[in-house]
């Protein structure tokens, strides 16, 4: 629209300039020709402020001045050639200021503007040399081009702004409209971005609405694509969820049915040691080994089965358990197993409680207790610590150990996970130690989480208070 109206009103002007000189020169061929003037004045001196003399340019307002060849006014039939006559048809003499300002003009002989004070306007004049070396001065008015020019530049300006006006809100309207279905998918998708899928039975009820799922429209072909989209994420969720109740109920089945035939192995070996009768040495070696491997494999299979549990959703016990007592007992007992570790504790003066399922609580201190002197040397000083911050109670188990690799970090809290490329062991690990505390936590409704470098490895779970 800018360049548009730009373009109109340069151009509209051109043409104007260009009417305006061939009045001009017509104007200046009525005068006269070159060489001498067309015009006789009537010869009245004291005719000032009436119309020019028959023959005078015509409709528009024009001016005439004859100049002598010594730059003077010159007189026709004995009257000063310098008037002007207006387009209403009165008109009158050139001051003095305006001769000068036309005589300033005329030695160029390309048509000039030339402002002649307020009254008169602006004047395109030419000039054209006469008889005796004289020169005259012929002016058209420039106001009717410049008052048409004025109106068609405020039209354009106001049109222009007008349409702006119009465009925009019109342009707003119509597009809010036009991507209206457009936000509905953009809800619909923000919906879906929020509900948890990482785990547990997940159901994607939410859908793009079938009037914005029409695919012969852009927007109705993204919901469409969308809605797809959902129902093979909703079919892939499903399909991963019936595999992870398959694999826990066969998990926890294995685990349950796998306690019998490893208490009785235990019992076999137990009763064959007892045996009054003398046993070979090796035989007496090896129903040891056999006994110590039972009993290991069983803590497992007790691990497995209760991170089945877990994960079925089974609620643990909730009564009051005293931290402060599990964390006396943890240490004991985590003293009596490495003697040549340094163990601390710190404890408030108070009890700190919370309520939760004490033995899984204690498995929780014992496992990460546990989890330091495995994975650190003799001589490694452990501390843990009991402090109540507000609503919640925060667990902590320090040592100065090597620390947990960089690689090792982000999955130190999944099943399996060992480090025994990393970090000295004193014996065998699981792997599953530090999930069943993750578990555990998860199960009360707090949180994990470790913070490790060389020479200082800090667990805290952070547990409600109440």
């Amino acid at each position: 629209m800018l360049v548009t109206g730009a373009f109109t009103v340069l151009e509209t002007r051109r043409y104007l300039d260009a009417q305006l000189a061939g009045d001009l020169r017509s104007a200046l061929a009525r005068v006269g020709e070159r060489g001498g003037l067309g015009v006789q004045p009537d010869g009245d001196d004291d005719d000032r402020g009436r119309p020019g003399p028959p023959g005078a340019p015509g409709a528009d307002s024009t001016l005439v001045l004859a100049l002598a060849a010594d730059g003077s006014v010159a007189s026709v039939g004995g009257a000063p050639v310098n008037y002007v006559v207006e387009r209403d048809g009165g008109g009158g003499r050139l001051d003095d200021d305006q001769i000068a300002r036309l005589r300033a003009a005329a030695g160029g002989g390309e048509p000039v503007r030339v402002p002649l004070g307020d009254g008169v306007g602006e004047y395109l004049v030419t000039s054209a040399a006469v008889r005796g070396g004289g020169t005259v001065v012929v002016g058209v008015s420039t106001e009717p081009v410049d008052e048409l020019l004025a109106r068609l530049l405020a039209l354009v300006v106001g049109g222009t702004l007008v349409g702006l006006v119009v465009v925009g809100v019109g342009g707003a309207v119509v597009i809010r409209r036009s991507l209206a279905p457009l936000d509905r998918v953009a809800t619909t998708a923000q919906q879906v971005s929020a509900l948890q899928l990482t785990e547990g039975d997940v159901s994607l009820a939410v859908r793009v609405p079938a009037g914005d799922a029409d695919g012969r429209t852009e927007v109705g072909q993204v919901g469409l694509a969308l809605n797809t989209m959902l129902d093979d994420v909703e079919a892939a969720l499903r399909a991963r969820q019936d595999s992870e109740t398959r694999v826990r109920r066969f998990v926890a089945d294995a685990s349950h049915e796998l306690r019998t035939p490893l208490a009785s192995i235990r019992g076999y070996a137990e009763l064959t040691r007892r045996e009054p009768e003398p046993v070979p040495d090796g035989v007496t070696h090896a129903l040891g080994r056999v006994e110590a491997e039972a009993l290991r494999m069983q803590g497992l299979v007790e691990d497995l089965l209760l991170l089945a549990r877990l994960d079925s959703g089974r609620p643990l016990e909730r009564e009051p358990v005293d931290l402060s007592l599990l964390a006396v007992n943890a240490v004991s007992d985590a003293h009596a197993a490495s003697p040549d570790h340094r163990w601390g504790l710190d404890l408030p003066d108070d009890p700190v409680e919370v309520p939760g399922d004490a033995a899984r609580l204690h498995q929780v201190l014992a496992n990460l207790l546990a989890n330091a002197r495995t994975h650190t040397p003799p001589g490694t000083r452990v501390d843990l610590g009991v402090r109540p911050e507000g609503d919640l109670v925060r667990l902590t188990v320090s040592d100065d150990g090597p620390g947990i690799p960089d690689d090792l970090r982000p999955t130190v809290f999944e099943r399996f996970t060992r480090g025994d490329d990393s970090r000295s062991r004193a014996q065998g690990s699981t792997g599953l130690g530090l999930s069943i505390v993750s578990a555990v936590v998860s199960a009360h409704g707090g949180r994990v989480d470790v913070e490790s470098r060389p020479g200082a490895t800090t667990f805290s779970v952070l547990l409600p208070a109440g």
